[in-house]
């Protein structure tokens, strides 16, 4: 049988490949191949996507966690407030500055829980890191309510995120800073690694420009102690390119959200993910809970069904932070999600003939474990 990948760039890039070759075909012929005028461009056209006044572009997206932070005013022996449900690269930008990461849980949207907040600040509280995890905004405004109280700095993670919207707000706006990633599988992937900072604060702004360039105000006079966190050329042209189709791909992505919903709705035995009342989700990852999440991604695997697990391991009990001081059942709604949570496939022009494979081989492999009637799938 003929199989559904997890993830299909080949399939996303073959409409504007050509469009990709000739914007690199222009830094070939440039030689001008780290930051420059295809980065420059790219950057203000990434401001204007998100509704910021800079967009600063580095090479991954966690230098962008890093230097957002760092620009932000986080220093060693500063804490930050990070969802325990994220991936690692959330908290280690933190542990990067000598700061502490301090864990909160999640909500039902798999995203900070305000409410959980308050009780996790202390006065070494520097900033509060919200994650717009699997593309569902997090509720910005109940999290920054909390951090004008205390006057502690908001810095998004929008890594996963790019076009979604929260209350007529694009994620990535709010916040002192937010921090982006360009990896290739992201809705708006790079050709290679890639991230950026994008904010509204021209002097966050100046400080990421400097921080990226080994620290130089000027060339050869390196006025902080920097980093080698530049953008290649070639990635900024490519994701010039790729930025122009980003909105016709977010439409696919919620058109195949929204067959996944209508076709898994109230099968026993999967609880499909929920969507925020006001904001607009982008679907970067399809994430349904099932018992057995093991066994079923197994089951799925062997049908040729690529499906995958974002992610298995709640941040509080990875071993590299054992330091923390965290146990087993500190914060159950992110220990939930990562022992039942399951990603389908999710991609711009997954059709609804691959949709139906999927959601005949998770219904069939759920009713087969829990001996659920299959006919209640749509």
């Amino acid at each position: 049988m003929k199989g559904v990948p997890f993830l299909d760039l080949e399939a996303q890039h073959h409409p504007v490949k050509d469009e990709i070759k000739e914007a690199l075909g222009r830094v070939v012929d440039s030689g001008c191949y780290v930051l420059g005028p295809e980065v420059a461009a790219f950057e203000e056209q990434f401001a204007a996507f998100v509704g910021t006044q800079h967009a600063v572009c580095v090479n991954s997206g966690t230098s962008a966690i890093h230097l957002a932070l760092l620009a932000a005013g986080v220093c060693e022996g500063d804490e930050v407030i990070v969802p325990a449900m994220t991936f690692i690269a959330t908290a280690m930008a933190v542990t990067y500055i000598g700061a502490k990461p301090v864990c909160v849980d999640v909500d039902r949207f798999c995203t900070m829980n305000p409410e959980a907040v308050e009780d996790a600040i202390t006065p070494k509280t520097k900033a509060i890191m919200p994650v717009h995890l699997y593309g569902q905004p997090a509720d910005v405004d109940a999290i920054t309510n909390v951090a004008e109280k205390y006057g502690i700095a908001v810095i998004e993670d929008a890594a996963q995120a790019h076009g979604a919207v929260y209350k007529g707000r694009r994620c990535g706006s709010m916040g002192k800073a937010a921090a982006w990633s360009f990896y290739p599988g992201k809705n708006l992937g790079a050709l290679g690694e890639g991230g950026a900072v994008t904010t509204n604060d021209p002097d966050i702004a100046e400080k990421c420009v400097t921080l990226r360039d080994w620290g130089q105000g000027a060339k050869g006079w390196h006025v902080v102690k920097g980093f080698n966190y530049r953008m290649d050329a070639f990635q900024g042209a490519a994701l010039g390119v790729k930025l122009r189709h980003l909105d016709e791909w977010t439409e696919q992505r919620i058109s195949a959200a929204r067959m996944y919903r209508d076709k898994l709705s109230g099968v026993p035995g999967i609880e499909l993910p929920a969507s925020r009342e006001g904001s607009r989700s982008v679907w970067h990852i399809f994430a349904v809970m099932v018992e057995n999440r093991d066994t079923v991604a197994t089951m799925m695997r062997e049908q040729n069904i690529g499906v995958s697990i974002h992610y298995p391991n709640a941040v509080h009990l990875h071993p590299c932070y054992r330091d923390l001081g965290y146990n087993a059942g500190d914060f159950p709604n992110a220990e939930n999600i990562a022992n039942n949570e399951i990603s389908l496939p999710m991609f711009p022009g997954i059709t609804g003939e691959q949709i139906e494979k999927v959601v005949n081989a998770v219904v069939e492999t759920v009713s087969r474990l829990h001996g659920n009637d299959r006919s209640t799938a749509r």
